[in-house]
């Protein structure tokens, strides 16, 4: 499969606590393995940095955009600090990336890299409090398009995202400023072949299942965190065309 030359997401790194307990975890509810890394290079598992885990930061999955059309990462992050971002680390040419909380609060990085990712991701959602805000802020930085606000009632207020204006959506932001139990974050969906057994291997190991929705268009996901606390998401591959057509 081609990569688009454009922004996208180009990697994903799991920063956890403890890198052994993950990959059995995730080895066991997605069916497959994910490497461990002592230096991040493709898609995979490496240690949570000390630096981050001063500052607080709980594990994360953490999705890298491919900045080579953006000039690289270093420009990418420089202008996205410019526009209010703050960056995290590495300091400036130390590493083929650049790690970012974004204006609202949800970590993101820019990456040199083209490697093509491999850990099944097959959604994204960005949980924001400010909704109208973060869309301006990707559209502008990364160049991504938004659609039309679309009322979920309970689940609040969406908006599909496409990396490039006419392509299929790849993910949705989320309007969570009236749900104070969500955190600003990017959520991650892994396919599964079968979401009810992923689930269930969720639960038998230690992991939590925070919800399991049914759209209106009939896609079911599961929302969950790992044993360590990162969050991510579950669905089957069929119910991502679903995701991304009207009525979602």
């Amino acid at each position: 499969m081609s990569l688009p030359a454009f922004p996208h997401f180009a990697r994903y790194l799991l920063r956890t606590t403890d890198t052994s307990a993950a990959a059995a975890f995730y080895a066991a509810v997605l069916g497959r393995a994910l490497p461990v890394y002592d230096t991040p290079r493709g898609d995979g598992i490496v240690a949570l940095h000390e630096a981050a885990r001063a500052r607080g930061a709980r594990p994360h999955w953490l999705g890298h955009i491919a900045a080579q059309a953006l000039g690289g990462a270093e420009a990418a992050a420089a202008r996205a600090v410019a526009a209010g971002a703050t960056r995290l680390g590495p300091p400036p040419g130390t590493g083929d990336f650049a790690v970012l909380r974004d204006p609202d609060g949800s970590i993101v990085a820019f990456t040199d890299r083209t490697d093509e990712p491999t850990a099944g991701v097959v959604w994204h959602q960005l949980n924001a409090r400010r909704a109208t805000d973060a869309a301006s802020w990707y559209g502008t930085q990364v160049g991504w398009s938004f659609g039309a606000p679309e009322d979920l009632e309970a689940l609040g207020v969406h908006r599909r995202f496409a990396y490039r204006a006419g392509t299929t959506p790849v993910g949705v932001l989320s309007d969570i400023a009236q749900r104070p139990e969500v955190h600003t974050h990017w959520l991650f969906y892994f396919a599964v072949p079968a979401l009810d057994a992923a689930v269930a291997q969720v639960q038998a190991r230690r992991g939590i299942v925070t919800a399991t929705i049914t759209l209106a268009s009939g896609a079911r996901l599961a929302v969950c965190d790992d044993p360590q606390g990162a969050a991510f998401g579950l669905i089957e591959p069929g119910d991502v065309s679903m995701l991304a057509g009207a009525g979602g």
